[in-house]
């Protein structure tokens, strides 16, 4: 009971889920037809050169009941996996490359399942094909064995090549490199090898042929890109050797020779013929055609020539043999056959060297005395010389060379049979040269050509050679530069000039001269070289310090050569600064400097730099001087005419000094000169003119050029104010009254200008101090229109003061001063003499102005007309 009981539930719930079961309906794959990728795999194809991991299908299906399904690849057993799927997705994966070559057909059980049922179904994927594969040759490697007789355009092999692939990608076709060059071609299709049309082997000039041969496919897609694959192989064509050549003789020409002591019977030399067909070369017979005389023999089989007489009884020096060589086939049959000649030579024992004759016999020692430089091309005719070897034919071929400093002499002739006369020629006339080597010295040597011996013998060729005038005298220097002082007195050494002339005797003398523009005061010792100055030559650096001139080496045939000479004069402390005047007069306004100035005549520095000073001043510590510019001031304290009249009782402001003009040359010389200076104050006169002309009291002509350009001003206003009037005038076409014209021309009074700048007051003391001097002359229009004005005569300028007394020196007067380093006497440059000339005419000026701002001062209180 209790079984029961136990059994009861159990067999409800088989009940219930077989009542489910049968209630469930099994999922299925979708079925879209060929070449769909999504389904269940049916009529699926692939590419092989599909890469791996791609997506390639896409397992779909579904279940009646709607519950979700899952799907699954299986493979049978020992099947490669291909793919992977995603069991939730479908998703198929290629996980393995593909190859169709191997397997072109992939078998998978496909599955689906909805949990409770499961559907399998097995499909076949096919795999096509790609161009993945290269062609390949088979039965190689390809040797093929042809007759070098075989005819132009005959085959002569067949190559076969295959592609595992199919389509375009599997087609082959055939062609050979370097088909120019090639004796060969192939049939692009079938692959069958043919000798070229017109082209013929040859075992001879080559046995072996090694012939390329690609083999290309007909190209096909492969990963999206079009390829084609090729492959070579070589053929390698071997050529057999057919007779068809005649024999040839190797290692001619031949010579033999036959000596005085060869025996009879001796061999002379072989000659060998070899067949020309090298592969199945047939034996060679040797017979000797004609030329023999009897006198030689030869081996039928060797080729072995032998002298079958004496040499005693050999009639000719030379033979010339005709040998013949047969080729033998194995049958004994003679076929073809060619022809040598051997020549033979019949000599004597080399048992004499060459030796040198000259005109009394055999001589070892040659001399000969010619002058050098002889013309190149010049035969030796001195010199009988003659060489001779007693042997007979190529025992008494010797050469002939001259041993010795090369380049100089050739021999003539360089190669002699038996005997020749020597002769040597010039070749280089420069190196024939008496100055390098009085005496030349040359072995002559002749030494045998071709004998074992080498047999040789020399002789000495001695010259003597006789000197020439050839050579140039030829300075040490091109230029050579001297220096010498301008105090040296007439006669003084300055530089020596060598030259030297390696010619001898007379040839080598010379003498020196100099000539030139620069040469007047020098001269030169014709044989010692030494330059020296004229006896009256004085040199100045001041007027002249460079010198050129050349110099001249002549020897006695009038060969010169030449040199420049460069002297330059020293300049020496020889001059001392020189002042235009010993006593000066300066005007000084308070605050503006004055300046001196003196000139060295020396030529270079520091001889005529000069340094300024003041010896002497009274009262002292008034002045001070700037050493350099000579430019002289008050003490910075002294700002006013009141201090002046402080430090002196002179109310009249002229003070002199004692001033310096020192030049910095060793020895050192300087020169004083006394120096009056009027101090005024810039503001004596109240009016510009006034102190305009303060400021140009010690130069007149700045005043003229001032005065000058007023007056053009004037002049070019009344212009402008005439042409003005002239033209309207002329516009009103009316005419100005004579009267008027008249009356304005008998006006005696000057035309009334205002012009109150140039007024000032009348001369007071500081004034008088000008020092002015009147001109002769009557003043002429300033203006120069040649319109005369009637002027007042001016009042009589003050005299000047007396001029120093001067010492008489020469056509100028001298003067002298006292100095320190002593007293000398100064000479006027030009620069100064320019200035005392243009002194009066400025005095002149100075005193025309004075007079006209006298006579203006004059007529300001006069009433106008």
């Amino acid at each position: 009971m209790k079984h029961v009981r136990r059994l009861a539930p159990s067999l409800f719930l088989s009940l219930v889920h077989v009542c489910l079961v049968q209630a469930n309906y099994a999922p299925y794959f979708f079925d879209n037809g060929a070449r769909s990728t999504n389904g269940n795999m049916a009529l699926f194809s692939l590419s092989e050169d599909t890469p791996v991991g791609t997506h390639v299908y896409t397992l779909n299906g579904t279940d009646p009941e709607g519950d979700p399904v899952t799907y699954g690849l299986v493979y049978e057993a020992g099947s490669r996996r291909y793919f992977s799927v995603d069991k939730n997705l479908g998703n198929v994966t290629l996980i393995e490359e593909l190859d169709r070559e191997k397997e072109d057909e992939i078998e998978v059980i496909v599955s689906i399942s909805d949990g409770l049922s499961t559907v399998s179904e097995k499909v076949r994927i096919l795999v096509m094909d790609a161009n993945d594969e290269s062609p390949e040759f088979i039965n190689t490697p390809y040797i093929v064995q042809i007759p070098e007789n075989t005819p132009s355009g005959s085959s002569i092999f067949k190559i076969e090549a295959v592609d595992k692939d199919t389509g375009s990608g599997g087609s082959i076709t055939y062609f050979l490199q370097n088909i120019h060059a090639n004796k060969f071609t192939i049939d692009r299709h079938s692959g069958v090898l043919r000798i070229k049309t017109g082209v013929t082997l040859d075992y001879e000039k080559s046995r072996t042929h090694f012939v390329v041969v690609v083999a290309k496919d007909g190209g096909g897609k492969l990963r999206g890109d079009n390829k084609v694959f090729s492959a070579t192989t070589t053929v390698t064509v071997n050529v057999e050797d057919v007779q068809d050549t005649p024999p040839m003789f190797i290692g001619t020409p031949y010579y033999g020779y036959v000596y005085e002591d060869t025996l009879a019977g001796s061999e002379v030399l072989t000659v060998v013929a070899l067949d020309g067909d090298r592969g199945k070369p047939n034996s060679i017979h040797y017979c000797i055609v004609n030329g023999d005389e009897g006198s030689f023999g030869i081996s039928n089989t060797t080729g072995a020539i032998s002298v079958i007489k004496s040499p005693n009884q050999l009639k000719k020096e030379v033979y010339e043999l005709k040998v013949q060589a047969s080729e033998v086939s194995q049958e004994g049959d003679v076929s073809v056959y060619a022809f040598a000649v051997v020549t033979i030579r019949v000599v004597d024992l080399n048992n004499h060297p060459p030796t040198f004759y000259g005109e009394n016999g055999p001589q070892n020692r040659f001399e000969l005395t010619m002058y050098e430089h002889p013309p190149e091309g010049e035969i030796l005719r001195g010199l009988k010389i003659t060489v001779n070897d007693s042997d007979q034919g190529a025992n008494a071929k010797f050469n002939l060379r001259l041993v010795g400093p090369g380049g100089i002499f050739r021999v003539v002739p360089q190669t002699v049979l038996n005997e020749a006369q020597v002769t040597i020629i010039v070749e280089n006339s420069a190196a024939i040269d008496y100055e390098k080597s009085k005496v030349l010295t040359f072995k002559l040597l002749a030494i045998e050509v071709n004998t074992p011996e080498k047999f040789s013998s020399t002789a000495d060729v001695v010259i003597h050679l006789l000197d020439t005038n050839d050579n140039v005298p030829k300075f040490s220097s091109d230029y050579y530069i001297a220096r010498i002082p301008e105090n040296s007195p007439g006669g003084s050494n300055v530089v020596a000039v060598t030259a030297t002339d390696p010619d001898s005797g007379l040839w080598g003398e010379f003498k020196y001269s100099i000539y030139g523009t620069g040469a007047d005061l020098f001269l030169i010792h014709p044989s010692t070289g030494i330059i020296y100055t004229q006896p009256w030559a004085v040199l100045d650096a001041e007027v002249n310090s460079k010198y050129n001139f050349y110099v001249k080496a002549e020897d006695t045939d009038g060969k010169y050569s030449l040199a420049e000479v460069f002297i330059t004069v020293l300049d020496v402390n020889d001059h001392s600064p020189e002042f235009n005047e010993n006593i000066q007069e300066k005007t000084m306004i308070i605050g503006s400097p004055v300046k001196i100035e003196a000139i060295d005549q020396d030529a270079e520095e520091p001889n005529n730099i000069v340094d300024y000073s003041i010896m002497q001043a009274d009262p002292a510590n008034v002045f001070d001087i700037d050493q350099s510019t000579g430019e002289i001031k008050l003490k910075s304290y002294i700002r006013s005419l009141d201090i002046i009249h402080n430090i002196t009782k002179n109310k009249d402001c002229i003070w002199s000094l004692v001033v310096q003009a020192k030049d910095r040359g060793s020895p050192s010389f300087s020169t004083t000169a006394v120096l009056k200076i009027d101090i005024t104050e810039e503001t004596l006169h109240k009016g510009p003119m006034a102190a305009f002309l303060m400021q140009t009291k010690d130069n007149p002509m700045k005043a003229l050029g001032v005065l000058a350009g007023v007056m053009g001003i004037m002049v070019l206003i009344t212009i402008m104010i005439s042409t003005a009037m002239f033209w309207r005038n002329k516009r009103s076409n009316k005419i100005t009254p004579v009267r008027r014209i008249i009356r304005k021309r008998q006006n005696p009074q000057p035309r009334a200008v205002r012009m109150e700048w140039l007024k000032f007051k009348r001369p007071s003391n500081a004034a008088e101090k000008f020092v002015v001097e009147d001109d002769a002359k009557s003043l002429q229009n300033e203006n120069s229109n040649n319109n005369t004005q009637v002027v007042p005569v001016p009042p009589t300028a003050p005299v000047p003061p007396p001029p120093p007394a001067l010492a008489p020196s020469g056509d100028a007067p001298g003067w002298q001063v006292p100095t320190v380093s002593g007293s000398l006497t100064p000479k006027f440059i030009n620069k100064q003499l320019k200035k005392r000339g243009h002194g009066s005419a400025h005095n002149a000026l100075v005193s025309e102005l004075k007079m006209k701002f006298e006579k203006r001062n004059a007529a300001i209180g006069e009433p106008h007309i």
